[in-house]
């Protein structure tokens, strides 16, 4: 996927795929919470199955590679040191020097893992966060970074698509 190439139209083009959808992020975290309140707020609205991981996507390994989906989208709060809600999809080449995770596993180690195991086209999809100190609230710009996304993955993986 081309970063410089409009959000909606990268993520059209993986409606007609076996996609699953994994949000990541620690709830008590500020902005880092923006996986699991996309978890929540999508479950049930969409067709791609997707699962909220929380601090853990290493438990989740084996889950994926059973369900051998054709996509995996991996939704977190990522720095790439752009605007605070800012959104772009990251290939997972492209984190080790550009982006900063806030989890222990390192995501290029992870994607390994399911790669090494299945075919599939893994994709980071980041929010830039404003935020990410303990017991503090989402900030208001990647609140409204949340809300876009809600609307953009309910029209790309909604029912009758």
């Amino acid at each position: 996927m081309d970063t410089e190439e409009p959000l909606l139209d990268q993520l059209n083009r993986l409606c007609n795929s076996k996609t699953l959808i994994l949000t990541i992020g620690n709830t008590l975290r500020g902005d880092d919470a923006v996986g699991p309140l996309l978890f929540q707020q999508l479950k049930g609205r969409i067709t791609a199955e997707i699962i909220n991981a929380g601090t853990v996507p290493e438990n989740y390994i084996q889950t994926i590679i059973k369900k051998a989906p054709e996509v995996l989208l991996v939704i977190d709060a990522i720095d790439f040191a752009a605007p605070a809600g800012t959104i772009r999809i990251f290939k997972p080449s492209q984190l080790n020097s550009l982006v900063i995770s806030t989890h222990t596993l390192s995501p290029r180690i992870f994607v390994d893992m399911i790669t090494h195991a299945i075919d599939i086209q893994v994709y980071f999809l980041g929010i830039q966060p404003f935020q990410t100190q303990m017991g503090q609230p989402l900030s208001a710009a990647v609140d409204k970074a949340a809300q876009q996304l809600i609307s953009i993955l309910t029209d790309v993986f909604g029912p009758g698509k």
